[in-house]
């Protein structure tokens, strides 16, 4: 059965309407109620185990990477994978990315801005957040590398290991390594922390690894063709780790095939988000909005592609986001880039 087949045709979101993000309660955020419900995965996630627990390394990775596998089975095969070792993860080697420059165009249209929410309707959103977005303009990039993959739990321990650095992330519960998440990306950390981790790569491999701007990383994420998510204009909850996949969890990089960039990146819609070079400013000739980040946070960092723990919208090439200190499920992360 293809990625395509696989999602479930008698499982569905809980009808409950997802609430704006200016609730406190993260089960209100996503629509839940307060007591238990089922969701995609608790029945099927036991019995992928079963069938895949005595693959060798090399059949798991080749699972995760295929294009036929359910996707319980890639999501059970990166778990397997983390606590085995997953051989696409090293702690100082990534897989980079080129992607051509040039004089490009990123953002929306300011006439767009009622078409995206309406299709987005029932997830709350409000027309400032999507103004952000405009108007549509053109940036001129240099060519530029960008990592295929987030930085992982595994990677961003060999630097707190090699550095001391203090801030240990917030989804590792008691300040514990999750072994079990190894190859997910690491999250919860602050922008501080992600430009630390780049400056201190760099010193130990002597590649100028930096976090992508916003301009590359949109380009990188919706390419010439202007796609709306990495791999097209309609969401397929099959191809990016939202809340609509029904996870509600972080999975292993690149387990979501199919909805890999124009550029071949995985994970840029769903999973973590992540923070990018800049901090949020209006577009040229567009106006300054000032949403709950701007109150909440004052000058914050931007932040592209949704998550695990939020709904498609996010997951948009466009959306600018930034992190709500008031919730704790926004799942920040980070990808790296260097010049070309």
């Amino acid at each position: 059965m293809s990625a395509r087949e696989s999602v479930p045709t008698d499982w569905h979101w809980p009808s409950f309407e997802p609430s704006i993000c200016g609730m406190n309660d993260d089960r209100e955020r996503l629509g839940l109620p307060h007591y238990y419900v089922s969701m995609r995965f608790e029945e099927k996630i036991p019995l992928a185990y079963a069938r895949l627990r005595s693959l060798s390394i090399d059949k798991l990775v080749g699972v995760i990477q295929s294009t036929e596998a359910l996707l319980v089975d890639r999501i059970v095969a990166g778990n397997l994978l983390a606590v085995l070792g997953d051989p696409r993860i090293s702690d100082y080697e990534f897989h980079m990315i080129e992607v051509p420059g040039g004089l490009v165009s990123m953002g929306l249209d300011s006439n767009d801005v009622e078409k995206v929410l309406k299709e987005f309707d029932g997830l709350g959103l409000q027309s400032k957040w999507i103004d952000k977005e405009c108007p549509r303009h053109e940036v001129h990039l240099n060519s530029f590398k960008i990592s295929k993959y987030a930085v992982t739990n595994s990677q961003y321990k060999a630097f707190l290991l090699d550095t001391h650095y203090q801030e240990i992330p917030t989804s590792w519960e008691f300040r514990r390594y999750p072994v079990e998440r190894a190859n997910h990306p690491v999250y919860t950390v602050s922008p501080s922390a992600a430009d630390a981790y780049a400056s201190w790569l760099k010193s130990k491999t002597g590649i100028p690894y930096r976090l992508p701007s916003e301009a590359e990383w949109e380009w990188a994420a919706a390419g010439p063709h202007n796609k709306q998510f990495p791999w097209g204009n309609a969401f397929n909850a099959d191809f990016a780790n939202t809340a609509e996949t029904g996870l509600l969890t972080s999975s292993a990089v690149g387990a979501f095939v199919g909805g890999e960039s124009w550029s071949g990146l995985s994970d840029m819609a769903g999973n973590v988000e992540e923070y990018v070079a800049d901090n949020y400013l209006p577009y040229p000739n567009g106006q300054r909005v000032k949403d709950h980040l701007v109150e909440l946070n004052g000058e914050y960092r931007v932040a592209r592609g949704g998550s695990f723990a939020r709904f498609r919208d996010l997951a948009r090439t466009k959306r600018r986001h930034g992190h709500n200190p008031k919730s704790a499920t926004y799942a920040m992360g980070f990808r790296l880039a260097c010049d070309s």
